[in-house]
């Protein structure tokens, strides 16, 4: 690849160009991308843009109206679809690269504030230092999803002349000091994350711990014929589920707990019991279709409400009457773009004894975002500047705001925050 001045202007050779077509499709393989029409047609087309020398031309508004197919005037800020789905592809690839077992492979990203893709072929990454194992500390702190767990760093030359032999001494002193200064660094170990600190007293307790999900209940399926798959048949079946949107939450906290090798049970919501959930901490995910959800948040300073006819949902502040924030189940249903709120707690509750942890949204978008918010590196640190002193020791709640675009919702935002 050449590389010239400019915002951009690299120059592939087609085997550069079928290295990364290859790894592309690697990308759009997996889960995080197959499951989605919308990521894999925004990755692949500004990647082949890039490739044929256009991609100092991804811009938002081109972007907007060639992959999404908005009007050319369309407005941007109330419209942030393409910087929304740009912020989940740069959190699925990182995503994708740290679950790889493929260190080698060409790496694709998607530089913050840029819609041009830029790629790192494996012969380029720089030698890495051997990292000193940390004593345990009982809860680990879980690394970014763009952090490596090992520094990097590039090597001067020590290749001089005779005449630059002081020069030569200089960099093998700064290097050895910067060697030493990195193994004492990673020898005394990290500080604890945010998303470390409220994860602590659940991780830190040796009782099992349960993830109550909400269920809803369908009236049918569709079957398919086992010698002709194209035909399908409707029965009609009484029977309860998890819909989708609670699905993906779900089996977000379902992998933290498994990172962290916890035991834990799946309790559905119509099953779960009082006794059930004095065993040890409970997650509980889901608000309108979780009936605990709403038992145990009703005496907490941010609940949930809604009207008599359901067209109106929203968190309510019992501290501040006149502050509310809903949504119009109406627009929710027609348009699929909408703002949704979200509670996301942790507290000992009264009733069990035990911790509580809460992520559950008005609608689903909430849910995914609340899910998202308590499991993935990095979405806690919105919190800073939130925090009291000794906030991890308390009881917590935090209502979050999302953007729900397509259906999708897009990386939370803090509006409220209480600890006591």
């Amino acid at each position: 690849m050449t590389e010239y001045g400019g915002v951009s202007a690299a120059v592939y050779g087609d085997a550069e160009k079928a290295d990364i077509l290859r790894q592309l499709d690697r990308l759009l393989e997996n889960p995080y991308f197959s499951h989605s029409k919308r990521f894999p047609s925004f990755l692949r087309f500004i990647i082949h843009e890039e490739l044929e020398g256009r991609g100092d031309q991804l811009k938002e508004r081109t972007l907007g109206i060639e992959v999404f197919g908005r009007n050319a005037g369309y407005d941007t800020t109330s419209d942030p679809i393409v910087r929304v789905t740009a912020a989940e592809i740069r959190k699925r690839i990182a995503q994708y690269y740290q679950d790889s077992n493929s260190p080698g492979e060409l790496r694709i990203s998607l530089p913050p504030g840029s819609y041009i893709p830029h790629f790192e072929w494996p012969h380029y990454a720089s030698p890495t230092l051997p990292v000193p194992l940390t004593p345990a500390t009982g809860f680990s702190s879980l690394p970014h999803a763009h952090e490596s767990t090992t520094p990097s760093l590039i090597e001067p030359s020590l290749a001089v002349t005779a005449p630059s032999r002081s020069l030569a001494r200089w960099w093998v002193l700064a290097s050895a000091l910067l060697i030493a200064a990195l193994a004492i660094a990673f020898w005394l170990g990290p500080r604890s994350s945010i998303l470390d600190k409220f994860w602590a007293p659940v991780f830190g307790s040796n009782d099992p711990i349960a993830l109550c999900f909400p269920q809803s209940m369908f009236t049918g399926q569709t079957l398919l014929d086992a010698s002709t798959p194209t035909q399908v048949r409707h029965l009609d079946e009484h029977m309860r589920g998890v819909v989708l949107d609670d699905l993906q939450p779900l089996m977000s906290f379902s992998g933290l707990l498994e990172m962290r090798h916890r035991h834990y049970n799946l309790l559905g919501e119509d099953a779960a019991t009082l006794t059930d959930l004095r065993q040890g901490p409970t997650i509980f995910l889901g608000a309108f279709d979780n009936t605990w959800t709403l038992r145990m948040t009703r005496d907490l300073r941010y609940r949930f409400g809604n009207d008599p006819d359901m067209t109106h949902f929203w968190i309510e502040d019992t501290q501040s009457p006149t502050q509310r924030w809903s949504i119009d189940r109406e627009v929710q249903q027609t348009t699929h773009n909408y703002r949704d709120y979200a509670i996301v707690a942790r507290f000992r509750d009264a009733n069990t004894g035990k911790l509580a942890i809460i992520a559950a949204g008005i609608a689903r978008g909430g849910t995914v975002a609340a899910g998202e918010f308590l499991t993935q590196p990095g979405e806690m640190d919105v919190l800073k500047g939130h925090l009291p002193k000794d906030w991890d020791q308390k009881n917590m709640e935090i209502v979050l705001s999302t953007e729900i675009i397509d259906g999708i919702s897009s990386p939370p935002k803090v509006v409220a925050t209480y600890f006591w």
